[in-house]
């Protein structure tokens, strides 16, 4: 406690009191039902409040029919939400803490697809994601969202929110109106920062009428959009000074980059450094006296103190972090900050997950977004289960039957656990990949898994030990194309990142990446740095496809360009051939038929590969109950072995 002063100092926000300043800030889910919000809804914030979280703000609230951006978005102004309300809240009030709702129209960053309507914005640009040109709305309509804005209001506080907060960030109608980029316009809305700021404020009056004075309301603003002629921090700080002279708004959210044209810098990956938006905060807080939230990846309580003491604002947004282990905060008031089942903004089930429109998960807690899915409880006495396989599949299932209260021993026939994780976090930009493991050790050693690195399990060892039950995570083998014919010099990722193959400087190196994602790219970066001259070539449109989903593309696609390394997409490598120093490949461009030949001095393979099964078939007769999870049982990315994991232990 002592450590995190700042963190758990309680905080006056207008007739609100938190008591801490970690703030499980707005962001999607996909929980809603029918454009309702649901009971999942109820039992994921109810999750963090349990967990200690001192302020909860929802998901967006959309405050009109013609904002209909993504399938399953709240639909606010509907009357009949205040009932799914009233369950969230008094869901969230039962472990005393407040919860606000974040109002929004997305404006321009949508699409008619739902609605049938015509998109709405200020000025008729259209949005680089949407690529739907907008009906730029009337001084009528303004009126309309406005009155929008207080009925959605309204509702919340009907449905027992302690207030709202509005969304002027990175996808909103209000941000198009403030940023030079999306607002063209020429009457009262539009040109000088005090006309673009216009709707913003009739909002705040509107909303702050509708909640009265005894309900919190806060503003959260974009600092820098990070496009052409778009918003800047000086702009943004600004508008905040604007905000505060209302007198009517309690505290001020940040944000930074644009929901569509620079989505990677909102949600940043591993790649970006903690903390990377708090420079918005800061020049915001210097400006106003209002509290302010600071943003920007933090992922432990030692960051969120840091962010504090230093000054950078004065409440901290810590979405992912809480994602991954909702009792975030009550295992940082109770010094357990080991404890803490760290984010590795990896963003494959959070972000990813959204982008696939799927409810939002999370690589590490396999409980996210099934908190309201009752688990079976454990049978009547405990089980003997062993384990077979340190990486996160088996990790992860000796945990969760441990936590269950059975007898669990885990076998790694490697001298560290950790799988093909272990190995792929030693990538340029992937250290934290790593974290999975770590934090799934960690939890293994608080509820006493027996550990047994270097011995390799058998068919009659396994039997030998006689358990209850056993659960195989045996894992994958690299499995080498059809076309690679035996050749030395063709090779797997796994070979480049184990070290038992070593292209060296100078040499032309091709990745062929049928995978999409970061096992071409990584070991692309690695080699480059190396030295080497790297060509990635792929069947797919794009190299590193699935990196978009991840928001690592584009970031990836800078690094790439600084170090030369080039790409070939839509082909198909049919053959090749060898003397032992060199490689002759025939190569397809599938879109055209023609077939050339290329010359390589390395060719490293970034396909599927082998399950690890030689166990399971060893065992499929014996007298205990054998399962199987993660690659063993289909070679797929590492949330598929937690989660497989995770439900093998609770079925043992």
């Amino acid at each position: 406690m002592t450590a995190l002063r700042h963190l758990f100092s309680p905080l006056r926000l207008g007739p609100l009191t938190v008591a801490n300043r970690i703030v499980f800030s707005a962001h999607l889910t996909n929980y809603a039902e029918d454009g309702l919000p649901s009971e999942q809804h109820a039992a994921y914030y109810a999750a963090r409040a349990a967990g200690g979280a001192g302020l909860i703000i929802t998901e967006e609230h959309s405050t009109h029919v013609t904002d209909w951006p993504y399938e399953k978005l709240i639909h606010g102004y509907r009357p009949e939400a205040v009932s799914g309300y009233r369950r969230i809240t008094e869901a969230v009030h039962a472990h005393g803490t407040p919860i606000l709702a974040q109002l929004n129209h997305n404006g321009g960053q949508a699409s008619s697809m739902y609605s049938r309507l015509p998109v709405w914005a200020p000025s008729p640009v259209p949005d680089p994601l949407f690529r739907e040109v907008p009906k730029a709305v009337t001084t009528g309509e303004i009126a309309e969202i406005v009155a929008g804005y207080a009925t959605v209001a309204g509702h919340c506080a009907q449905g027992g929110f302690d207030g709202v907060e509005l969304q002027c960030s990175h996808s909103s109608i209000v941000r198009g109106f403030l940023s030079p980029a999306t607002n063209v316009r020429t009457d009262a809305y539009g040109g000088s920062l005090a006309k673009r700021t216009r709707l913003l404020l009739e909002i705040v009056h509107a909303v702050r009428e509708a909640l009265g004075p005894d309900r919190a309301l806060g503003v959260r603003l974009c600092g820098d959009e990070l496009i052409e002629g778009g918003t800047t921090v000086d702009e943004a700080v600004e508008t905040a000074r604007l905000v505060e002279a209302t007198g009517e708004v309690d505290y001020i959210n940040t944000s930074i980059g644009v929901a569509t044209s620079t989505l990677y810098m909102i949600e940043a990956s591993m790649t970006v450094p903690p903390g990377y938006a708090l420079f918005v905060a800061n020049a915001i807080r210097r400006a106003v006296r209002l509290p302010v939230v600071g943003v920007g990846r933090i992922k432990d309580p030692v960051q969120a103190e840091r962010a504090l003491a230093e000054g950078h604002c004065d409440l901290v947004g810590v979405v992912r972090g809480q994602i991954a282990d909702p009792d975030f905060a009550v295992k940082a008031r109770a010094g357990r900050t080991s404890d803490i089942r760290t984010c590795m903004s990896c963003n494959q089930e959070c972000v990813g997950r959204m982008g696939l429109n799927r409810w939002l998960g999370c690589i590490e807690n396999p409980r996210a977004g099934r908190e309201a899915v009752s688990l079976q409880p454990p049978g009547p006495r405990p089980r003997q289960v062993l384990v077979v396989g340190g990486g996160p599949a088996g990790l992860q299932a000796a945990a969760t039957a441990a936590q269950r209260g059975h007898r669990v021993t885990l076998y790694e026939r490697a001298m560290t656990t950790g799988g093909q994780v272990q190995v792929a976090a030693t990538a340029p930009g992937r250290a934290e990949f790593l974290d999975v493991v770590r934090n799934l050790l960690a939890e293994c050693h608080r509820h006493g898994v027996r550990i047994h690195t270097g011995v390799e399990a058998t068919a009659e060892s396994v039997r030998a030990a006689a358990p209850d039950a056993v659960v195989l995570a045996t894992g994958a083998r690299p499995q080498p194309p059809y076309w690679a014919a035996g050749l030395d010099r063709v090779v797997d990722v796994r070979d480049v990142l184990e070290g038992r193959a070593a292209p060296g400087a100078g040499d032309r190196v091709l990745i062929v990446d049928e995978l999409s994602f970061h096992q071409a790219t990584s070991v692309a970066e690695l080699l480059a740095d190396r030295g080497c001259r790297v060509r990635i070539s792929t069947p797919g449109m794009v190299v590193g496809q699935d990196l978009g989903i991840t928001l690592d593309l584009e970031t990836y696609s800078v690094r790439a360009h600084a170090k030369g390394i080039e790409h070939a997409t839509d082909q198909v490598v049919t053959g090749a051939r060898g003397d032992g120093a060199e490689v002759e490949l025939d190569v397809l461009t599938h879109t055209t038929g023609e077939v050339v030949q290329e010359r390589y001095d390395w060719v490293v393979c970034a396909v599927h590969q082998a399950p690890e099964d030689a166990l399971w078939h060893a065992l499929k007769d014996a007298p205990f109950t054998v399962r199987r999870a993660g690659d063993c049982l289909a070679p797929r990315r590492a949330h598929a072995a937690v989660v497989e994991g995770h439900r093998a232990g609770v079925a043992v």
